[in-house]
């Protein structure tokens, strides 16, 4: 037995964690989660889609929602916003589908702001010297650029409290495996089951 409405999770951790890799890994193997579509100010890129890739708006029409509390969180990058629309969350959570969120710290506690029902999941590295070699594995970023980042990341990870789980990605199958099992624990949770039964006891 299922809840009516979805879930909406959210997976976290500072930079280089692995949460992307963990999230598509997850995907391949959980087909029933929908993934939140962020909304842009950016051109639409070829061969991407409006409502697929992004939703698409004006500058304009991204700050009205900002001053209207119509984004569970956004940030700006390069001089173009991103966030997460409000409507679209609740519209797909009120049908029924669960939807999962994959985001950085600081957007995740925004979002906690606006939206604390969500359950929130901070991946966490084996070791700061781990996520070092992580984030100098991609051989993308200069040596001053991992250091900061480490140094953001640390100042991150003292921000776990605010999470309701901590999966450790040592090895990303067992990283998606126990976010599978927070998942499934979220929807057998008393008060969500409790919620159908109720209702089941009324019918007869």
């Amino acid at each position: 037995m299922k809840d009516e409405s979805g879930i909406l999770f959210i997976l976290s951790g500072p930079s280089g964690v692995g949460k992307g890799t963990v999230r598509k890994k997850l995907f391949e193997e959980k087909t029933d989660l929908q993934y939140s579509i962020s909304m842009t100010t950016r051109d639409m890129r070829p061969g991407e889609a409006d409502g697929v890739d992004y939703f698409y708006r004006s500058k304009e029409d991204f700050e009205q929602m900002i001053e209207n509390g119509q984004l569970l969180e956004y940030a700006k990058y390069v001089n173009n916003y991103y966030g997460t629309p409000r409507a679209y969350v609740e519209e797909t959570l009120a049908n029924g589908k669960d939807v999962f969120l994959e985001i950085e710290v600081q957007g995740a506690l925004q979002v906690k702001k606006n939206f604390p029902q969500g359950v929130f999941i901070f991946l966490f590295p084996p070791s700061l010297d781990e996520l070092k070699n992580r984030i100098e594995g991609r051989g993308t970023e200069s040596q001053e650029l991992v250091l900061n980042r480490l140094k953001e990341a640390r100042t991150e990870i003292e921000m776990m409290h605010a999470y309701d789980y901590v999966v450790v990605n040592d090895d990303v199958n067992l990283a998606v495996d126990r976010v599978k099992s927070i998942i499934q624990s979220e929807h057998l949770r008393r008060e969500r089951v409790e919620k159908q039964y109720k209702k089941i006891l009324e019918a007869e």
